[in-house]
């Protein structure tokens, strides 16, 4: 027998508060898993972004268009592979509104050469390529929306308005989280050929595909250095720098729910505290009679410590076995069915739930090294005296 198998021995001498403190520390893993899995559901998009792919956005602001034209020049910069464009062009359905999801016109044949990502079958790819009022349609949004396969919608513009109809000609899957599956993209010549002359032949950003990941930055220079003496100017980056750019619209909420997590740990190390401090009051004697026997300051403390860890690592085992099921199956599923476009990836991620364990362990260490130190502390005769 150790140090190590006394303290699990030990664990379940109150059973009743060590059930109830590790349903306490679960239950603090457990929020602290979905806290922690919102974050990475909006930031999976840059997490993953493809290293092999460069952005282009007009250099002023996102929101100012870009010459479709500048595609050919593009196309010409040594290492690129392949150009495609794309227009944010923002719809809702009409009975829906509250619904948001994206809306995007692209250039179908270099869009799906851009994004090798996209999963559909060959007959639906052949129909939407072949016809210019086609949507692609994500497999979250088609779930959400109820849209089915030769389904006539209707969407209300709202950067150019009026009632536009679309025929659902595919439905798609990816086979990498780098693209949502909750995204309708359509034939840019539609949208090209129905608007007024002052805005045609524009697009709202180019995406390039290279040879060589690793010459991106050098890629997204020769492109900005290629258009420097043109009216409209552009800003590259990688993809991951482009994802990451439109989250910094919400590094304010994402920042808050990052500190409330680690509030609920701060709050979990206290219950953790606070029991392990109950617990060495009432087994003064006990130390006592150890130190008695012969055992050092050093055993007492470890004593104490790795009981708080091992009551650390049962509640985040619990809280882990909880989130599966009710974070990843059961929220998950819903959010991702029915707000896909807010959050595309609803899971719980290894590094999440890996995370969470090694906190859990580490939290309860940590709030036991006070009570450990004033139990390696105790006089040996005062604490065989001590009753209660």
């Amino acid at each position: 027998m150790n140090l190590a198998s006394l303290a699990v021995r030990n664990v379940l001498r109150n059973k009743l508060r060590t059930v109830l403190t590790v349903l306490g520390v679960a239950v603090a893993i457990l929020a602290f898993v979905l806290l922690r899995t919102v974050i990475w559901s909006w930031t999976v998009s840059a997490e993953y972004a493809a290293k092999d792919r460069v952005a282009t956005r007009h250099k002023i602001t996102f929101i100012s268009p870009l010459p479709v034209r500048y595609k050919t020049q593009i196309e010409q910069i040594p290492g690129v592979t392949h150009v495609t464009w794309a227009s944010w062009f923002g719809a809702k359905h009409p009975t829906r509104e509250s619904d948001f999801f994206q809306s995007i016109a692209v250039d179908p044949p270099s869009f799906l050469a851009v994004y090798d990502e996209i999963i559909v079958p060959a007959a639906q790819r052949e129909k939407w390529l072949s016809n210019r009022q086609g949507a692609l349609v994500g497999e979250s949004l088609a779930k959400q929306m109820g849209w089915k396969l030769g389904d006539r919608i209707t969407l209300a513009g709202t950067i150019y308005p009026g009632d536009w109809q679309f025929d659902v000609d595919a439905i798609y899957t990816v086979k990498r989280s780098s693209l949502d599956k909750a995204s309708l993209w359509f034939n840019w010549n539609y949208l090209n050929d129905s608007i007024g002359a002052r805005r045609k032949d524009e697009a709202g950003w180019f995406i390039s595909r290279i040879k060589n990941a690793g010459d991106a930055a050098n890629t997204a220079k020769r492109i900005d250095a290629l258009f420097d003496d043109q009216d409209a100017q552009t800003l590259s980056m990688d993809e991951h720098a482009m994802n990451a750019s439109f989250l910094g619209m919400f590094s304010a909420v994402l920042t808050a729910i990052d500190l409330v997590s680690i509030v609920i740990l701060v709050i979990m190390m206290l219950i953790l505290g606070n029991t392990i401090a109950m617990g060495v009051r009432e087994r003064t004697n006990e130390y006592g009679m150890l130190r008695a026997l012969g055992f050092l300051p050093k055993h007492i403390a470890s004593f104490v410590l790795l009981e708080a860890m091992v009551v650390g690592l049962c509640g985040g085992g619990v809280g882990l076995l909880l989130a599966y099921p009710v974070v990843e199956q059961g929220l998950g599923r819903f959010l991702e069915e029915n707000m896909g476009s807010m959050f595309p990836y609803f899971q719980v991620d290894a590094s999440i739930a890996g995370l969470a364990l090694v906190l859990s362990i580490a939290l309860g260490l940590v709030a036991a090294i006070v009570p450990a130190y004033q139990a390696s502390k105790l006089n040996v005769v005062d604490s065989l005296r001590r009753v209660g």
